[in-house]
């Protein structure tokens, strides 16, 4: 029960950042402040919890997801009441955006991952509209379709290349993805035709991104637009950081099977119960549809240097990447030769 509780913390920055932008003024950049300011710095210096104790009782964990869905909607409300009632003005509404687009990123896209796994509709349901409030249209169907298939290999784009840099990979990875999901979708529908067009999921979730964004600059003004397009462009970035820490370097032929040495992992506290374990990556790859809550550690598995959270800063910085998970990298390989 102990380990169930624990993911309770994950709740955390969502209610930050809804306390933020309620108090407005200089609290709007509170949640930019506790993940930046504390946990990407606090995580250096936190221990791993290796234990693989898990509880049969799925209630709390279930719980919990339930509850990042309303924090997120929260959240989001809670930006536009913010700037609509005055309660942010100037740099400050940069500071809502940026604290509501780091809690799309690090919390709501992380429960929507778990979420599109699930074999429950409603579940899936939730996940993608998690998805759709961080202007996310191509996560959904490339990552269940195309990564899980194909991870580790020059067919997937979000497997980041050795001595390829995050802002690289950003721009590769993501309009990669967009690209491999809008044909596999198409090659789903069959014959190019209009009406298949616009059956298409990727142009469904498109269109639909445009008309709330549009219904944004219709009820709200230009203001309210440029801060969701911030606060989207923020969580997806985060995302594709998410992905590019996830696999860096770790390659396999394709007709190879996914083992636990082709993710990075971390035991650290505060990337385990603030993210759910999706730092425990390598048993995520193993069965796919796992709850996050009896994910395992595996010792095979290499280990990041940090956190999910705490490598920020390395990966912000190409050349100290390089160096320090390079050699982590090496290392590894020349252990399991």
């Amino acid at each position: 029960m102990t380990r169930n509780l624990s993911y309770l913390w994950s709740l955390l920055p969502g209610l930050i950042t809804i306390g933020g932008n309620w108090a407005g003024g200089p609290w709007a950049f509170s949640n930019v402040i506790f993940v930046l300011g504390v946990l990407c710095i606090l995580e250096w210096f936190v221990p791993e919890n290796t234990s693989n104790f898990q509880s049969e009782n799925s209630t709390i964990p279930n719980l919990i997801l339930y509850t990042h869905v309303l924090l997120q909607i929260l959240c989001l409300l809670s930006l536009i009441y913010s700037i609509k009632m005055g309660k942010v003005i100037g740099v400050q509404i940069i500071g809502a955006a940026l604290s509501t687009g780091f809690h799309s990123g690090t919390s709501a896209i992380v429960v929507s991952h778990e979420l599109i796994h699930r074999k429950n509709a409603l579940l899936r349901f939730f996940g993608k509209l998690l998805l759709f409030s961080s202007g996310n249209i191509y996560f959904y169907i490339e990552h269940l379709r195309v990564h899980h298939k194909w991870v580790g290999t020059d067919r997937d784009p979000a497997t980041a290349k050795r001595n390829e840099s995050l802002y690289q990979f950003f721009i590769r990875s993501m309009f990669g993805q967009i690209k491999s999901a809008f044909l596999l979708e198409s090659k789903r529908l069959g014959p190019s035709s209009i009406p298949n067009f616009f059956r298409n999921e990727i142009v469904q979730n498109g269109l639909l991104q445009l008309l709330f964004l549009g219904s944004i600059y219709y009820f709200f003004g230009i203001m309210m637009l440029m801060v969701f397009a911030l606060q989207i462009l923020i969580a997806n970035f985060l995302l594709e950081y998410t992905n590019y820490i996830e696999h860096y370097g770790l390659s396999r032929k394709e007709n190879e099977r996914v083992k636990e040495d082709l993710s990075w992992q971390t035991d650290k506290i505060i990337s385990r119960f603030l993210l759910i374990d999706l730092s425990r990556h390598s048993d995520h790859h193993f069965v796919a549809s796992k709850p996050y809550h009896t994910l395992k550690s595996h010792a095979g598995s290499p280990v990041l240097p940090g956190g999910y959270a705490s490598s920020i800063y390395l990966a912000l910085i190409p050349s100290l990447w390089f160096k320090i998970v390079n050699s982590a990298l090496d290392n590894f390989h020349a252990k399991n030769k």
